[in-house]
């Protein structure tokens, strides 16, 4: 696997897959999504909403109040960001 890539244990496959119903193969897939969701870091979670709400034509102001908004909603906490910070984030 890459560097940086979690490799979910085989116990947990197992169980997602027994209690699920999935294939051995779609619950691994499954369980990878979720430990990459849960072990993204702040950086890159605000590059990728910012790049995916450009895609819609969302305005920087108000993406980055909606991208401070997810954070404080964010299932890992992440430190409270201004728009400067975010901007800093996204553009250096």
């Amino acid at each position: 696997m890459s560097e940086g890539v979690l490799v979910p244990a085989d116990d947990l496959v197992e169980q997602v897959s027994r209690t699920t119903g999935l294939s051995p193969d779609d619950a691994r897939r499954v369980v990878a999504d979720v430990l990459a969701y849960f072990t993204e870091t702040t950086e890159d979670y605000v590059r990728r909403r910012h790049a995916e709400l450009q895609v819609y034509g969302v305005r920087n102001d108000e993406i980055f109040a909606r991208v401070a908004a997810e954070l404080r909603q964010w299932p890992v906490r992440s430190p409270e960001l201004s728009a400067r910070q975010l901007r800093r984030i996204v553009y250096g």
